[in-house]
């Protein structure tokens, strides 16, 4: 047993060393020749496990997606003559591969259109690539049942699970880019040059990506996920929209939600008494989403509006809250919760645009009666009619 591990330990050496090799742009030739990398087949967890080592490095983020491009064309030969990428028995990851095989035809039949637009930018052709891209937006779902259901549960079982953060940064390229390719489409004056360019992107980083999930992601999960947490997985599946698959079928129609469990037994508060039943139902008819994180920066508990601005799903429960944010943006998250910890802040507020919604975002430290920290309230509402009001509206207006 400890040959395999010093064996494995050797691979992930050479793995990493030939990674940041690329990353400080040596010699691509001479590094697949030191390091041998083409004759080593790397099973899906070395090749995890070394691209945490990348991230821990301090690489910059930009740098080190571009040499992942150029590492999975490096393995993809081995990988798929070693890899058995067939997820029928697991009908959670059989869904989400259907949904890659979907995406992956529609690009593959949209490439005659860009072809032609290059030839005559006509209307029509226009008219359907933007039918093309806004369905690959609307395919970006996916990426968002990966952030939220896929990505927590590996973070669970695996502490090197930094390639994450790099998965969740070509997602937001992608929908970033696919908005950029649909604005220009939209416009008067289209730049067919920087159309193809950004639109390379969009094609080369979906096509990536899937092959990532079902050759290093996916045979990871199976490994490692029980088949009755796979099945606990399809609930939240189903409140998600897969533009290649039906996930509104994920459930029997037999099969109903457990609601919250019943509880005779009054909740003493220092304001009043609540049974668990309608403490739910209070904090689901709030016009707010709100989410807390404890003092150990774990998710602990989120409500469940009728309509929620994000999405949310229990597996985050006991995720760490630097997990539920982009990798650009981490640092930022860090410095508000110290700042709250500190005592130095008691809250932050942001607003953003999203489509026709206006929607605040405010952060609050929670603390106890002897003022210590114990962790931060997200509360997050959409304020676009909010802004509308003036005037005033009296009860007896209604």
């Amino acid at each position: 047993m400890s040959k395999i591990i010093k064996t494995s330990n050797k691979r992930i050496q050479n793995l990493t060393q030939y990674i940041q090799g690329l990353i400080d742009q040596k010699n691509g030739r001479a590094l697949l020749e030191k390091f041998k990398i083409q004759t080593i087949v790397f099973k899906p967890m070395e090749v995890m496990i070394a691209l945490e080592n990348i991230m821990m490095a301090g690489n910059d983020m930009e740098i080190i997606k571009t040499a992942t491009n150029k590492l999975f064309n490096i393995l993809y030969n081995n990988l798929v003559s070693s890899i058995k990428n067939d997820f029928t028995a697991i009908p959670f990851l059989e869904r989400l591969s259907l949904d890659n095989a979907g995406v992956k035809a529609q690009l593959a039949e949209s490439t005659g259109l860009i072809k032609a637009l290059n030839h005559s930018p006509n209307t029509q052709v226009k008219d359907k690539l933007i039918g093309v891209f806004e369905a690959l937006l609307r395919f970006s779902e996916h990426y968002i049942v990966m952030q939220n259901i896929v990505f927590p549960e590996i973070e669970k079982r695996i502490e090197n699970h930094g390639c994450l953060k790099i998965m969740w940064s070509f997602h937001d390229d992608i929908i970033q880019n696919i908005k950029i390719n649909l604005a220009m489409l939209q416009g008067p004056d289209l730049d067919i040059s920087r159309f193809n360019v950004v639109s390379g992107k969009v094609y080369f980083n979906i096509n990536s990506l899937a092959f990532r999930e079902e050759y290093i992601l996916f045979p990871i999960m199976v490994s490692l996920i029980e088949k009755n947490r796979f099945e606990m997985m399809d609930d939240p599946l189903k409140d998600f929209r897969l533009e290649y698959f039906d996930a509104s079928k994920v459930l029997p129609e037999n099969r109903k939600k457990e609601g919250p469990a019943r509880m005779d037994n009054l909740i003493e508060l220092s304001t009043g008494r609540l049974d668990l039943e309608r403490l739910e139902m209070i904090f689901s008819h709030l016009p707010v989403d709100i989410t807390y994180v404890n003092e150990q920066d774990e998710v602990q508990f989120f409500s469940n509006p009728r309509q929620r601005i994000f999405p949310r799903t229990t597996s985050i429960i006991g995720r760490k809250v630097q997990n539920c944010h982009p990798h650009e943006s981490v640092h930022i998250v860090n410095q508000i919760i110290e700042a709250f910890r500190k005592g130095e802040k008691d809250e932050a507020a942001f607003w953003i645009k999203m489509g026709p919604a206006y929607v605040l975002i405010k952060y609050f430290a929670v603390r106890n009666a002897d003022h210590q920290y114990k962790g931060v309230l997200e509360v997050t509402q959409e304020i676009s009619d909010i802004q509308k009001i003036s005037g005033e509206r009296r009860l007896l207006d209604w």
